[in-house]
């Protein structure tokens, strides 16, 4: 989950996700990785969900980037699509739980786009959605296989290209992409069925249009 937007720096803006695991013989922990300090950062900061307390892990991302998006394979690795670095880029990094360490996938994004949003299905699959690049504001919805980290795009995407949404996951059930930006901000929440990859697109929606937004789930809690 995220917070990003358009091509522009936001001071301030350090994109975040909590990649919640559990690996025999290590403390649960959340990572937030990338941002901005007025230049893009590599810098990956680690926290313990037994204390809070925070550490900064010497591996860092691959590349200086913002407008970045993560998610878990919760008890296995987590993962950073990096964004824009001085230009959009296709990177995205794996970190292992048992030791963070860093490798870079081989498969990368579809296309090059930063201020994208990311959920997952854990233990089975990672999807990357939005997201602005050179041709402009994509639809575009990436899924990562965990068991391979192979690629593969949704037939049926977002339902409208959109720049600065974000996403949350029910694990084992569905993944939600919420807000952004066509150009104009929008309210629309876009619910995927892992059983199909199915999109349907909610009623409610959220309570006005807004793009930039974070998210975090409750998985499995109503």
């Amino acid at each position: 989950m995220s917070l990003r937007y358009g091509a522009r720096t936001r001071p301030g803006t350090m994109v975040s996700t909590w990649l919640n695991s559990l690996v025999s013989g290590t403390v649960s922990s959340g990572y937030f990785g990338g941002g901005t300090t007025g230049s893009e950062v590599s810098t990956v900061d680690k926290f313990s969900f037994s204390d809070d307390s925070r550490t900064t892990l010497g591996t860092g991302l691959s590349i200086n980037c913002r407008g970045t998006a993560g998610m878990a394979n919760s008890g296995t690795a987590g993962y950073f699509a990096c964004g824009y670095s001085g230009g959009y880029v296709t990177t995205v990094d794996k970190f292992l739980f048992s030791d963070d360490s860093r490798t870079t996938l081989g498969t990368g994004l579809s296309s090059a786009r930063g201020w994208l949003g990311a959920m997952a299905n854990s233990g089975t699959a990672g999807y990357i959605g939005g997201g602005i690049g050179g041709g402009g504001r994509v639809s575009t919805v990436d899924k990562f296989a965990f068991s391979d980290d192979s690629r593969t795009t949704l037939g049926t995407g977002l339902s409208a290209s959109l720049s600065g949404v974000t996403g949350m996951a029910n694990s084992g059930t569905a993944g939600y992409f919420g807000g952004g930006t066509t150009g104009s901000v929008v309210d629309e929440v876009d619910k995927f069925a892992f059983s199909d990859d199915s999109r349907t697109t909610l009623g409610t929606g959220l309570s006005s249009a807004r793009d930039s937004l974070g998210a975090m789930a409750n998985s499995g809690t109503l």
